[in-house]
């Protein structure tokens, strides 16, 4: 078992189609972990590795993050072999909480950007994602061999939209179809790739007529460097030439403090460039004893504990993924702390339940290899272990749990119902099982059309839970109409005074409630808060929280289209109670109905999801696109044209973006592509408001008849 310094786990994230899981292949390749390279659409029906299910090789994405391990010697020196455990990530925005908990466990990442498109909204929101959980990483330009590839225009970029203080650590030889290798800045030699797999690494001098450009970028990378470290700053000052190790000590620090990104290029499809990106994850991204992760200890009110990458220390693993599998669910855990072996009790801190380990095994892909223990830094999978995703596990002698991952908000429902009778079962199976696996999927039940709906993040995160419902569980699914999820709010603030009593002998009900409801500054996190001014005991303590709970029934449920109320304040500040006839119940009803008293006067808006919308398109059909997207309420946030494409960004309403990408492969011949990810909700068109408002009366009142 490899000691914690040569554990590296880095994840490999990206826009969608930058060619992730292809260079993954390589990486496999390389690595001795597979003898054959097997492409993402390839002729030969196999598909990449890492896209183990059948549909993520038909359609030729990542649906599912999938793990793996490998070895690496670096190429250039005789330095111990290292463990890589990888996790290729999806790139589609409807995935996002995969990408999401990936980054939650590792320590490093590689972000891979395509030499052509650069810096695309995906790239934004996958970087958004690395800075919440303060991930190093490495950049890696692929597709060098495609035209129109510019590594220093994409490096320009990075510094640019992403704010990176980017240094290429290579320099391209040739490029388009006259790429031919790289230049490493760092030892000031060419690298060259032969062999029919580019397995063979050929290292020569550099060629005459691009020296003096490599110099002029080793002499920028060695500046950017040099802030980091002392003896490369006076190395750099006395105009020396440092040695090798001390430029990586360097670059390394800059990594782990996040305040350098070194830049890679190549072309994994080519395969050229991929060994020495392996060079650089062992060089410059962090081991586990490198990264700070703290958990809370239960015992000391959630004091935040700082956990050592110690395998003699006591065990803490995080459950961060979860599949069930043809021999039941399959918990992939990062290990934190300690040490786990089969045979071992481990305890939940969620619920305290006390398991017993039957089986660890390592994941390569879909396949699985039996160990007998992991420890401190490896990211392993349990069987036969019951549990939710983001659940800690211990040894039991401390109670400590690991702060859970972001879990974006769903943007979209649809009614689902299985189409025939007899499928209910599995229907229902499927669900439970999706549900537990994936947090941003949701399904609940709305009683007043008695119909189940499924949330998701996107049209296609839905369409592909509802063919693998058909696949995997032979149940064919009816789909609805999709819903929006709407929000409303109030843009005023109005007073409410409601008095609420009910005589119907013995003992009746009575509470008054006084107070105010205001909107929330804009840049507030909570979305309801509730403020207690009352003085004097106008309403009895015990009674307050009573009157919370109202208001969060209220809140639940606006009264314009029914959907849930957002960035409200509802302050009470006087009231009145009575010696008998008050009561918990009494409150909660005076609460609920003074929020609608006061909602009336607050003058509320409904809100829509709003879509930050990327569309590229050839430049011929650049006048088709923004006649598109003006047709849908969209407004054009920049437009340019990079190497003969048309790239717009726009912020669209998500209720018209249904059934946009047929019109635009209609209006483009197929050429055009796009993204979107949810950027913000804003108020709906008064229009808009006043037809939706007339529409939910209606269906209330066909629905009393």
């Amino acid at each position: 078992m490899a000691t914690t310094d040569l554990i590296r786990n880095i994840g490999i994230s990206a826009h969608i189609d930058s060619g992730k899981t292809t260079l993954s292949e390589r990486i496999l390749y390389y690595t001795g972990r597979i003898h054959a390279i097997h492409e993402v659409k390839g002729k030969d029906q196999v598909g990449a590795k890492m896209d183990s299910m059948e549909l993520e090789r038909e359609k030729g994405i990542t649906i599912q993050s999938a793990a793996t391990y490998c070895e690496w010697d670096v190429t250039d020196e005789s330095r111990p072999t290292h463990n890589i455990n990888i996790i290729d990530t999806p790139g589609h925005v409807d995935f996002t909480i995969e990408v999401e908990r990936a980054l939650r466990v590792l320590d490093g990442a590689i972000l891979v950007l395509c030499s052509v498109s650069g810096v695309q909204s995906q790239s934004i929101t996958v970087d958004r994602q690395m800075r919440r959980y303060k991930v190093p990483r490495l950049a890696f330009i692929n597709k060098m061999d495609r035209s129109g590839a510019n590594a220093f225009r994409v490096t320009q970029q990075l510094r640019e939209k992403l704010n990176h203080n980017a240094v290429l650590v290579e320099y391209p030889i040739g490029a388009e179809d006259k790429f031919k290798g790289v230049v490493d800045l760092v030892r000031m030699k060419a690298c060259y790739y032969d062999g029919e797999n580019g397995e063979n690494i050929r290292v020569e001098d550099i060629p005459a007529d691009i020296l003096e450009e490599c110099k002029k970028y080793r002499h920028d990378m060695i500046a950017a460097a040099a802030d980091f470290d002392d003896e490369l700053t006076e190395l750099f000052i006395e105009e020396k030439d440092p040695p090798v190790e001390t430029i990586r000590r360097a670059i390394r620090k800059g990594t782990l403090q996040l305040k350098l990104t070194p830049v890679f290029c190549g072309s994994a499809y080519k395969n050229k460039g991929v060994q020495q990106l392996l060079d650089g994850i062992v060089h410059y991204l962090p081991n586990p004893e490198e990264v700070v992760n703290e958990a809370h200890d239960q015992r000391n009110e959630e004091q935040k504990v700082v956990l050592a990458s110690d395998p003699k220390k006591p065990f803490v693993g995080l459950a961060f993924k979860l599949e069930d599998g043809r021999y039941g669910q399959l918990t992939y855990i990062r290990i934190y702390q300690g040490r786990v072996a089969k045979g071992d009790f481990i305890v939940n801190s969620r619920d305290g339940k006390r398991v017993k380990v039957p089986r660890l095994v390592r994941m390569h892909s879909d396949e699985m290899h039996d160990i007998d223990a992991g420890q401190a830094g490896d990211i392993i999978a349990l069987f036969g272990v019951d549990c939710s995703s983001g659940d800690t596990f211990t040894d039991g002698t401390i109670h400590y749990t690991m702060t859970s991952m972001h879990v974006p908000d769903a943007v979209i429902s649809l009614a689902i119902a299985p189409k025939e009778k007899a499928g209910s079962a599995n229907f229902s199976k499927a669900l439970n099982r999706f549900t537990r696996e994936d947090p941003t999927f949701r399904v609940h039940r709305d009683e007043e059309s008695a119909q189940t709906i499924a949330s998701g993040m996107g049209e296609l995160h839905l369409e592909i839970y509802m063919e693998r419902i058909k696949r995997e569980y032979g149940c064919e699914v009816v789909v609805g109409q999709p819903q929006v999820a709407y929000r409303e709010t109030i843009q005023q603030k109005a007073d409410f005074h409601y008095t609420h009593k009910k005589q119907t002998g013995g003992s009746g009900q009575f509470a008054r409630v006084v107070g105010y409801l205001e909107p929330l500054p804009p840049d507030s996190v909570e979305q309801y808060e509730f403020v207690d001014d009352v003085g004097g005991g106008a309403i009895p303590r015990e009674f307050i929280p009573a009157c919370d709970k109202g208001f969060k029934e209220a809140v639940k449920k606006g009264s314009l289209i029914g959907f849930p109320v957002v960035g409200v304040r509802c302050v009470i500040n006087d009231g009145l109670a009575h010696a008998v006839d008050s009561s918990e119940q009494a409150f909660k009803t005076a609460a609920l109905m003074g929020f609608r008293e006061g909602y009336e006067k607050a003058k509320p808006v409904i809100l829509e999801p709003i879509m930050n919308v990327e569309v590229q398109v050839p430049e011929e059909f650049q006048g088709a696109m923004v006649g598109q997207v003006n047709q849908r309420r969209g407004v054009i946030q920049s437009t340019e044209t990079v190497e003969g494409y048309a790239v717009c960004t726009a912020h669209v309403p998500l209720s018209e973006m249904f059934g946009y990408s047929t019109d635009l492969r209609s209006a483009t011949q197929g050429k055009g592509e796009f993204s979107m990810e949810f950027a913000k909700y804003q108020p709906v068109p008064r229009a808009t408001q006043e037809q939706m408002i007339k529409e939910f009366r209606e269906k209330q009142a066909a629905g009393k008849k």
